[in-house]
């Protein structure tokens, strides 16, 4: 004999809106027909990267050569060897993008197998356009010649036989390019919208190669009464070329910004600058208690910061600013923005 259990009801269940889509089926590659194949690989010793770029500042006294792998392990070992070389003062990663900031100039690299295999032997801008020399052995030797030579954006390039037991050179020639930080806030409303959404689908259709895409980080702030939830706002980070890329970039971004924004107080504002240095004490303050408007608005004055759309999400999109390429600390309450420091750290 078996029991049959009695399930009672409530007579009124409250249900969330709930939204479906349709759902998508993935379609297996059918190997049957290729089991037996010859794969042809047109350049098996070739990964090219998929875009290197130069940030230089103001008196091209330093740089930050950003590359966007298509191979990350790959990536991760240049970053491992290149880090050591003497004109880099930085080197980390942030996803599958390596970022090395480094003097311009140019140094005598001791390259030695497995130890400091590989690394950048000098940066030299020249106008509008930068130089970077790569050395490696070995594996590295090919990474330094062709899988760089090939990256997209690449202007020109002289490049060494590589592979095997040589040792390899290459130089490429890519843009110089200025930094452009945009900070956002107060897209959303309390039905609808995320702001780091909006602003990262705007900028993917805004990406070029006179104004790359170069990073998105999403900053926590103090959460003030008036947040919407989570109290977050948001830093992207291009390279422009020149003021004629920058002008465009800043225009189509606030015209997009402002016809999908929903919300009356969206923040927007614009700084070209290496680093974003004047805005450190600011921006902690914005994570750790409550900023009057005004007080926002006199910092963005002393730091020549364009002001487009001054909404409350002002106060938040300022306190952005200085947090671009940090996307796994800005997120963290209450950590400190601490100045960056010029001296060797590897």
């Amino acid at each position: 004999m078996g029991f049959r259990q009695t399930i009672i009801l409530p007579l009124s269940i409250p249900r969330k809106k709930e939204v479906f889509g349709i759902t998508k089926h993935i379609n297996a590659c059918a190997l049957d027909n290729r089991q037996t194949e010859e794969v042809n690989l047109d350049d098996p010793y070739t990964v090219p990267y998929r875009g290197i770029y130069a940030v230089c500042d103001a008196k091209n006294e330093y740089a930050e050569i950003i590359e966007h792998s298509n191979c990350y392990s790959g990536a991760a070992w240049s970053l491992y060897h290149y880090a050591k070389a003497p004109l880099i003062l930085k080197a980390r990663s942030t996803g599958n993008m390596i970022r090395y900031f480094m003097k311009t100039g140019t140094s005598k690299l001791e390259l030695k197998p497995s130890v400091a295999a590989a690394g950048i032997e000098s940066v030299i801008v020249q106008g509008d356009e930068v130089e970077i020399t790569y050395a490696g052995l070995g594996g590295g030797g090919v990474g330094a010649t062709r899988c760089r030579a090939f990256a997209d954006g690449v202007l020109r390039y002289r490049i060494s036989e590589s592979g095997g037991e040589r040792c390899a050179k290459g130089t490429i020639v890519v843009p110089r390019r200025d930094r452009v930080l945009i900070g956002i806030d107060d897209t959303d409303s309390k039905e609808i919208g995320a702001t780091w959404t909006l602003t990262h689908n705007i900028a993917k259709e805004l990406d070029c190669q006179e104004a790359v895409y170069l990073s998105h980080a999403l900053v926590q702030l103090f959460p003030v009464p008036e947040k919407t939830q989570n109290c977050m706002s948001t830093v992207l980070e291009f390279g422009c070329v020149d003021k004629k890329a920058k002008s465009r970039l800043i225009d189509s971004f606030k015209k997009t910004l402002e016809k999908y924004s929903a919300s009356r107080e969206t923040g927007l504002v614009v700084l070209s600058d290496f680093y974003a240095k004047g805005l450190y004490s600011y921006s902690n303050r914005c994570r750790t208690e409550r900023v009057l408007k005004a007080d926002t608005l006199r910092c963005a004055e002393e730091n020549n910061v364009e002001v487009l759309l001054n909404g409350n999400g002002v106060i938040g999109a300022l306190a952005s600013l200085p947090w671009f390429g940090r996307p796994e600390e800005s997120i963290i309450p209450g950590t400190e923005i601490k100045p960056m420091s010029m001296e060797k750290t590897n």
